[in-house]
C-alpha cells in the first residue's frame, strides 16, 4: 500500500486547525469538481481531495493518520503495517448508527491506502489490520456518499458494490451519519452504508441549510441587483440591496435541505472586481478611481 499525504493534497501545513481544513477542502473540491472542471485530471484530483478531507476532519482518524506520517513516510512510500494495526492500542472505530432501512445499495470509493488505514478489519492476510473486530453478524461497513440533490427530492442513486449494479433509494432530507441497511449485500452478511452528503460545486451544507457563495461585481453589489442563483430546487432570482458589502448573508427561507422545519439556502456575497481586457474597461476603472479618490478604505 502505498503512503499518501493528505496535508499535501490539500496545501496545508500537519497543525492546520479545523477552518483552515474546511476552507481548503471547499476551494479544492470547487475547482477540481468534474461538473466544473475542464482541467486534465480533474476527477482523480476531486476524489483525492474529497479522501484528504474525509481522513482529517475528524479527530479521531487524523490522530491515527498523524501517528503514521510521523514516522517519517513520503508520497508513493510503501507502508506496512504494525501488528494491531496504526491505531496504537486500540484502533480507530465508528460510533453505533441508527439504521434506516433495508434496500438495494452502493459503497465508497476511497484508496486501498485509506480503507487500509480506516475501513473494518475485514481484509484477507497481507492487507492492511486495524485492530478491530468485524462488525456484528459479518456485516460490512461502508461509506455512502450521496448528491445533495438526491438528498434534496428524494431518489435512488446507482452504484457498483461486490460486482453488482445497485440502485440506492434515498430517503428525502437523509442526514450524515445515518445508515442504510443492504440485506445480504455485504461480504458476509448486510451492507451498511453510512451516508455522508457528496461534495458540491455550488454548496456546503451547515445542519440542515445550505450555503452557496455569489459572486458579485463592485457595482452590483454598490447600487443593488437582482442575480439568478441556483438553489437545490431550480434557480431563483435574488435581489441585492445597494451598499452591501463582501461577506453579507442573504436568506432564502425553506430552500435548504428538507426537514421538520426545513433549512434555508444561506447566500453569502463574495465582491469580485473584473479585469480588465480592454480601453474601455481600463477607463472605468480610471474614472472610478477618481470618483472615489484614494480615501476610500477610511470612508
Amino acid at each position: 500500500m502505498q503512503f499518501k499525504d493528505y496535508y499535501e493534497i490539500l496545501g496545508l501545513e500537519q497543525g492546520a486547525g479545523d477552518a483552515e481544513i474546511k476552507s481548503a477542502y471547499r476551494r479544492l473540491a470547487r475547482k477540481y469538481h468534474p461538473d466544473v472542471s475542464k482541467e486534465a485530471g480533474a476527477e482523480d484530483k476531486f476524489k483525492a481531495v474529497n479522501e484528504a478531507y474525509e481522513a482529517l476532519r475528524d479527530p479521531q482518524k487524523r490522530a491515527a493518520y498523524d501517528r503514521l506520517r510521523s514516522r517519517g513516510y513520503r508520497p508513493g512510500d510503501d507502508v506496512q503495517a504494525p501488528p494491531g494495526g496504526f491505531g496504537g492500542g486500540g484502533a480507530y472505530g465508528s460510533p453505533d448508527l441508527d439504521e434506516i432501512f433495508a434496500g438495494g445499495g452502493a459503497a465508497g470509493g476511497f484508496s486501498d491506502f485509506f480503507e487500509g488505514l480506516f475501513g473494518q478489519n475485514r481484509r484477507a492476510a497481507g492487507g492492511f489490520n486495524t485492530g478491530r473486530a468485524a462488525p456484528p453478524r459479518g456485516d460490512t461497513r461502508a461509506k455512502l456518499a450521496v448528491p445533495l440533490e438526491a438528498v434534496y427530492q428524494g431518489s435512488s442513486v446507482r452504484i457498483n458494490v461486490n460486482g453488482k449494479t445497485l440502485d440506492v433509494r434515498v430517503p428525502k432530507g437523509i442526514r450524515e451519519g445515518q445508515v442504510i441497511r443492504l440485506g445480504g449485500q455485504g461480504e458476509r452478511g448486510d451492507l451498511l452504508l453510512e451516508v455522508e452528503y457528496a461534495a458540491h460545486p455550488h454548496f456546503e451544507v451547515d445542519g440542515r441549510n445550505v450555503i452557496h457563495i455569489l459572486a458579485v461585481a463592485p457595482w452590483e453589489a454598490a447600487l443593488g441587483a437582482t442575480i439568478s442563483v441556483p438553489t437545490l430546487g431550480g434557480s431563483v432570482e435574488l435581489k441585492i440591496p445597494p451598499n452591501s458589502e463582501a461577506g453579507r448573508k442573504l436568506r432564502l427561507r425553506g430552500r435548504g435541505l428538507p426537514g421538520d422545519p426545513p433549512g434555508d439556502q444561506i447566500v453569502e456575497l463574495e465582491v469580485l472586481a473584473p479585469r480588465a481586457h480592454n480601453a474601455t474597461q481600463i477607463d472605468a476603472y480610471v474614472r472610478l478611481r477618481e470618483a472615489f479618490g484614494d480615501d476610500w478604505r477610511r470612508a
